[in-house]
């Protein structure tokens, strides 16, 4: 008879997992935003900051990679539309602040 690994493990222990997970999440969030603005930097105006067209060609990418690893395309589109949306927000800023 063979147990469920699952059953084994504590609500404490997977959250913990997901805690660490979050740690390095958002380490890469702080490295990717410190790329947006240097990028944002580049950029001559808001059109290019806005730039709907890599914002699609980003989210078509980060849906190949969550298939390719086993996540929900839908739940990484999501995140990543947020995360961008996010970006464009603070490059803005930084661009009308000249």
């Amino acid at each position: 008879m063979s147990t469920d690994p699952v059953q084994s493990l504590t609500l404490d222990h997977v959250r913990e997992q997901i805690d660490a997970i979050d740690q390095r999440i958002v380490s890469l969030i702080a490295d990717r935003q410190r790329w947006v603005l240097t990028a944002g930097s580049l950029k001559q105006n808001e059109g290019e900051v806005r730039a709907p067209a890599r914002v699609e060609q980003v989210i078509e990418k980060a849906r190949g990679l969550a298939e390719e690893r086993g996540a929900s395309p839908e739940v990484v589109e999501a995140a990543y539309r947020a995360l961008i949306g996010a970006s464009i927000d603070l490059e803005l800023r930084q661009h009308r602040a000249g």
